[in-house]
């Protein structure tokens, strides 16, 4: 398949889309990646075989489209804007391993929760920025793991993707995608590889699937989040007022979570910020004990 258009041209494709009477959609977060080194630095990474199914987020004028079916992907592709619905439809209306989704993806992709098991499932995607964060923590605490995601974010929202314990990045979403992923952050991508240039610099980044460890508590979730709502307060009191809200059988929220702190042996006057995985995880599992028990 050859592409309908120039993808590395900004010229080229500000014409096409004055010619076709598009403009790009703030709302929408909308850059395209018009730099062909990055997008095969990022097609390479995501390793590939032919036959793969592959979800593509946010696939706009197709350009990364072209390259996975060239590649021999099965692509469910998620695109929101439905002028770019229309283009996709009219370049890809012969390929029978293209499948688009319109519509915003953190209302669609539910639908297609149990498409496939995880380790035949990859994720493509150059995310908004302003839906990054939101959509992987969405698909991570419902369940709907990947074998491999290559994606596209803000550099900062990579940060926090790969920072651990104690540093001024950690927090509640680099414990929800550590919990389930090994992350690498790629290249750092210059705003000049995008069109329209955006005012923040982007990074790529790897997320591989663990395959053992991923068993956590039913409170893990709601554990990890509750006691980053104040990530410097000491711990016995973010879980003091967690477990009150949850825990019903048994005195108050603080008796609670000293019963907590002392089941895990972990000291009530360090922060979230600090905890490792295990520690969140063993924080959730003593709560849902007591929570089911009351000791």
């Amino acid at each position: 398949m050859q592409p309908f258009i120039n993808y590395n041209s900004r010229q080229e494709l500000r014409a096409f889309l004055e010619e076709r009477g598009l403009g790009m959609r703030k709302k929408y977060g909308q850059n395209f990646l018009i730099n062909s080194a990055v997008r095969t630095m990022l097609l390479d990474a995501l390793q590939i075989q032919p036959g793969n199914k592959v979800w593509e987020i946010g696939p706009g004028l197709g350009a990364m489209t072209i390259s996975l079916l060239q590649r021999g992907a099965n692509i469910t592709a998620f695109e929101v804007d439905p002028a770019f619905c229309s283009l996709l439809c009219e370049a890809f209306a012969d390929e029978p391993a293209f499948k688009l989704v319109p519509g915003d993806v953190l209302k669609t992709w539910i639908e297609y929760q149990h498409s496939c098991p995880e380790k035949e499932l990859f994720l493509l995607g150059n995310l908004p920025y302003n839906i990054a964060a939101t959509l992987l923590a969405d698909f991570i605490e419902r369940g709907r793991f990947f074998n491999r995601m290559v994606v596209t974010v803000q550099r900062e929202v990579a940060r926090r993707m790969a920072a651990k314990p104690g540093s001024a990045d950690y927090s509640s979403f680099s414990v929800l995608c550590s919990s389930v992923y090994k992350v690498k952050l790629l290249s750092v991508i210059k705003g000049s590889s995008f069109y329209p240039i955006p005012n923040v610099d982007s990074q790529a980044v790897c997320l591989d699937l663990l395959q053992e460890g991923r068993e956590l508590p039913p409170l893990f979730h709601k554990t990890v989040r509750a006691l980053f709502s104040s990530r410097r307060k000491k711990l016995r009191n973010t879980l003091s007022r967690f477990a009150s809200s949850i825990i019903m059988n048994v005195g108050t929220g603080r008796e609670a979570a000293e019963m907590v702190l002392k089941k895990t042996g972990i000291s009530g006057d360090r922060r979230a910020e600090t905890l490792e995985i295990h520690e969140f995880a063993a924080l959730s599992a003593s709560l849902q004990e007591i929570k089911l028990n009351g000791t």
